[in-house]
């Protein structure tokens, strides 16, 4: 029998208009959480050491990573989405962990 593994949603953000940010993330928790994903990291310290510097930087962690891309695919993250296009510049990936 073989173990589902658990994958983190990583997100590297740089916001450029905080008040539509804000509605994205207000919608963007719940659909997460719909999909069993936790946060494990928003906003919190780092230290960029190579590529693009982003000032926000969010970590989740989901069942699968099949939950985590339903999640993304979901009607619920794709209207909180709409708010995060046009004020952000985003990067977002899943990696399944192990």
């Amino acid at each position: 029998m073989s173990e589902t593994k658990t994958a983190l949603w990583i997100a590297h953000v740089k916001v450029t208009d905080a008040e539509a940010y804000g509605k994205y993330a207000a919608l963007a928790g719940p659909a997460i959480a719909k999909h069993g994903g936790v946060f494990l990291s928003r906003g919190g310290r780092y230290q960029q050491l190579e590529g693009n510097d982003r000032p926000r930087n969010v970590v989740a962690r989901f069942p699968s990573l099949e939950a985590a891309v339903a999640c993304y695919n979901s009607a619920e993250y794709q209207a909180a989405l709409a708010h995060a296009k046009g004020a952000s510049e985003r990067d977002l990936m899943v990696l399944e962990e192990g």
